[in-house]
């Protein structure tokens, strides 16, 4: 599959420093910050600062210091905020069916609270 990144994105326009963000972690290829509108008292984003559309595009393109540096990121992120205690869930969702709202990789740590089932059955 052709990837085709739009440089316009909210999450393209952070990394620029043109929109403000409440940063919890910047290495040399990963930025985390907290969601606008979290949905679980803790709830990060992390996106890795390469453009790339969704997770397999970073898996399939992305240099090895830039995947070693995100998942070491996201690991990073989790010990920082002390989520390993009581558990968490790490989501990225990727295209139109999986509910990709903005077209950068990013994968969401949220925790504070029991967070259900993932899926609702149907």
């Amino acid at each position: 599959m052709s990837y085709v990144y739009d440089d316009q994105n909210i999450f393209a326009k952070i990394l620029r420093g043109e929109i403000p963000n409440t940063t919890v972690l910047e290495t040399e290829h990963s930025l985390a910050f907290r969601d606008i509108h979290p949905q679980a008292p803790t709830h990060v984003l992390v996106i890795p600062k390469g453009p790339y559309v969704c997770f397999d595009h970073f898996a399939q393109s992305a240099s090895d210091a830039e995947i070693v540096d995100y998942v070491r990121a996201v690991g990073e992120v989790c010990k920082l905020e002390g989520v390993e205690a009581d558990g968490f869930r790490l989501i990225a969702n990727a295209g139109k069916n999986g509910v990709q709202d903005v077209p950068h990789l990013h994968v969401h740590i949220l925790a504070g609270r029991l967070l259900g089932s993932m899926l609702a059955r149907g």
